[in-house]
C-alpha cells in the first residue's frame, strides 16, 4: 500500500504525455489567487475534482490507479518493461519521479505543468521531512494561522483550502523556487501557485482518515521517495 501511489502516478502521467506543454504550457500570464480544491494548476494537471478520468482526492484507494501499476508506468518511461524489475511500493514512486525528472533534465525542450508538479513533488516532500515530518509540519502551517486550512487538508470528505501563493516564500527559500523555474521553463508565479496546491493535496493523501494515525507509514514513506530519488537521479548523472 502506498499513501501517495495515487497522486504521484497520476502526475507521472501528466508530465511523460507528449502533449503536456501544448495542453498546459508552462510561462504563462498567472494572477496568483488561493484557490480551493485541487485549484488552477495542479486541476489542470490532475485533470479537475472528480470529473471523468480525472483525479479523485478523496480516493480512498491508495495504489496506482485503474490497474495501471507503477511498474507500467516505468517501462513507459524507460522503453521497456519493467516489470519483475522494480518494486511497486514506495521505492517505485521514487523510482518514476527520477524517471520523469532525470528525463526531462536530460531533454532538449521544457515539459508543461505536468512537469512542472512533478518538479515541486521532491520539494515538498522534502519540506515535509525537513519540518520534523507530517504532524510538525502541519503544526508549522497551523502555527502560521493558518489552523483551518490545515484541518481542510486532512479531512476526508472536505475540499482543501489551499494556501495563498504570496505566502508561499514563508515556507520555501527564494532559490529553491527560482531553481524549478529555471529547470522548468516556469516563471516563478507559476512556482508558487503550483506549491500552494499541490502542499495541501500531499497532506490530504497522507491522512486519508482525517487523522494522523497513519503518520508512521507516512514519514516512512516519504523517507523512501526521496532516497530512491536521489539514487535515481545520481546514477542519470
Amino acid at each position: 500500500m502506498s499513501l501517495l501511489g495515487n497522486l504521484i502516478s497520476q502526475v507521472a502521467r501528466s508530465a511523460m504525455n507528449p502533449e503536456d506543454a501544448q495542453r498546459n504550457p508552462v510561462n504563462q500570464r498567472t494572477d496568483t489567487r488561493q484557490t480551493g480544491g485541487l485549484g488552477d494548476i495542479l486541476g489542470s494537471v490532475l485533470g479537475g475534482n472528480g470529473q471523468a478520468g480525472g483525479y479523485n482526492p478523496q480516493q480512498q484507494n491508495h495504489q496506482a490507479d485503474n490497474g495501471f501499476g507503477l511498474d507500467d508506468i516505468l517501462g513507459g518511461l524507460t522503453g521497456g518493461n519493467q516489470r519483475g524489475g522494480v518494486s511497486s511500493g514506495t521505492g517505485g514512486l521514487g523510482d518514476i519521479l527520477g524517471s520523469v525528472l532525470g528525463g526531462q533534465r536530460a531533454g532538449s525542450s521544457f515539459g508543461g505543468k505536468g512537469m512542472l508538479i512533478a518538479a515541486l513533488m521532491p520539494m515538498v516532500l522534502s519540506w515535509i521531512k525537513r519540518n520534523g515530518g507530517l504532524s510538525s509540519a502541519l503544526s508549522k502551517i497551523t502555527g502560521m494561522g493558518h489552523g483551518d486550512k490545515a484541518r481542510s487538508w486532512m479531512s476526508s470528505d472536505e475540499a482543501n483550502d489551499n494556501l495563498d501563493p504570496n505566502e508561499i516564500s514563508r515556507l520555501f527559500d527564494e532559490s529553491e523556487i527560482q531553481q524549478v523555474a529555471a529547470h522548468t521553463g516556469a516563471n516563478e508565479t507559476e512556482v508558487r501557485q503550483g506549491l500552494a496546491e499541490l502542499l495541501p493535496e500531499v497532506m490530504n493523501q497522507l491522512t486519508p482518515h482525517g487523522n494522523l494515525d497513519d503518520e508512521n507509514e507516512a514519514n516512512t514513506e516519504i523517507d523512501d521517495i526521496i532516497n530512491q530519488l536521489s539514487s535515481r537521479l545520481g546514477a542519470l548523472k
